[in-house]
């Protein structure tokens, strides 16, 4: 399994972003990473500025005010999504996506449930619980 330090995802994020400037070659996961540092223009400076970047590994940040976090929860939903893992997320997170017309809307509504899903595994030490995940998701979906 692979498990990147805060500084690895941070040097990730901003070479990617560096080479979707500079219209560099980019491997299949630095493609989808730079679409979705594409839809956050508000990311872009931080990401342009790796020195500053690595300084701040370890602050506490939430989602909302880190680029890094967020940015590594759409890449994971993303992924999640196309290996449909845990199974039914894919169908899960197309339902809420349609239903709210916008893919990345959609995302940010994911992304609690997938932090909610974490933050009681480690709460509960246990594993992540990837059926009532997917299950928040649905009832997203399916609510107005």
């Amino acid at each position: 399994m692979f498990n990147p330090s805060q500084a690895d995802v941070r040097r990730f994020f901003c070479g990617v972003y560096r080479k979707q400037i500079g219209a560099e070659p980019m491997q299949a996961i630095e493609t989808l990473a730079g679409q979705w540092i594409a839809e956050h223009p508000a990311y872009h400076p931080e990401l342009a500025d790796e020195a500053s970047a690595l300084e701040r590994v370890g602050e506490a940040q939430t989602a909302s005010d880190n680029p890094f976090l967020h940015l590594s929860m759409h890449l994971s939903i993303s992924e999640q999504c196309s290996i449909d893992q845990p199974p039914g997320i894919r169908q899960a997170v197309e339902l809420l996506a349609a239903r709210r017309g916008d893919l990345h809307a959609a995302h940010h509504e994911v992304m609690e449930c997938l932090g909610r899903m974490l933050w009681e595994s480690q709460r509960a030490g246990r594993p992540p619980d990837g059926e009532s995940y997917i299950e928040q998701v649905r009832q997203r979906a399916t609510k107005d």
